[in-house]
C-alpha cells in the first residue's frame, strides 16, 4: 500500500477545526435546532477551510462570525420556505404550525426575545460564549467600545425584564 503525503496545511487545519467544533457547536446549539446546527456547524467548517489563509491566530472569534453569518443565510432560507408554504397552506388551509424549542429557563428566553436581536446576541456571546467584548467586537463587526456600551445596557435591560418577571410571580 502506498503512503499518502498529508499536506501540511491540512495537518495545521484538522488541529484548529477540532479545537473549534465544540465551541461552534455549543455556540450554534443555543440559537437554533439540532439539525440546522449541524449544518451550519459544516457550512462553517468548509468557509473556514476556504479562507484557511485569512485566518487569524488565534480563530475563535473570527469563527463565531464565520457561524454567525452562515446562520443567518440558514434562516433567511427557512423563513422563505416558510413563506412558501404559508402560500401552499392557503390553499388547504391545515391546522396551524408552531414549531417548538426546548428552553431550560422559559423565562431567560422571554426576557431575552423582549431585548432587540442584535442586545440579545451580545448578551449571548457575553455568557454563553464567555467571549470578552473586544472579542465580541470581532464577531459582531462593530468596535469594542460600542460593544461594551452596548452590552452594559443591554445587561441592565435584561435584568430589569428579569426583575418584572419575579415581581409578577410573587403572590
Amino acid at each position: 500500500m502506498e503512503q499518502v503525503d498529508v499536506e501540511p496545511r491540512q495537518t495545521g487545519f484538522d488541529a484548529v477545526a477540532q479545537a473549534l467544533i465544540d465551541p461552534l457547536r455549543r455556540y450554534l446549539a443555543r440559537r437554533t435546532d439540532a439539525a440546522t446546527a449541524d449544518d451550519v456547524l459544516s457550512e462553517t467548517l468548509l468557509v473556514a477551510w476556504r479562507r484557511r489563509d485569512d485566518m487569524p491566530a488565534e480563530p475563535l472569534a473570527w469563527a463565531y462570525a464565520v457561524a454567525r453569518n452562515c446562520l443567518a443565510n440558514a434562516e433567511r432560507s427557512r423563513r422563505r420556505q416558510d413563506r412558501l408554504l404559508v402560500r401552499i397552506w392557503q390553499l388547504a388551509r391545515p391546522p396551524e404550525h408552531v414549531p417548538a424549542r426546548d428552553d431550560p429557563d422559559p423565562g431567560l428566553a422571554m426576557a431575552l426575545a423582549r431585548l432587540s436581536s442584535a442586545d440579545a446576541e451580545l448578551v449571548r456571546l457575553w455568557a454563553w460564549e464567555e467571549l470578552a467584548p473586544a472579542e465580541i467586537a470581532q464577531v459582531v463587526g462593530m468596535s469594542a467600545n460600542a460593544v461594551s456600551i452596548r452590552l452594559h445596557r443591554a445587561r441592565r435591560k435584561l435584568k430589569s425584564l428579569l426583575d418584572e418577571q419575579a415581581e409578577g410571580e410573587r403572590p
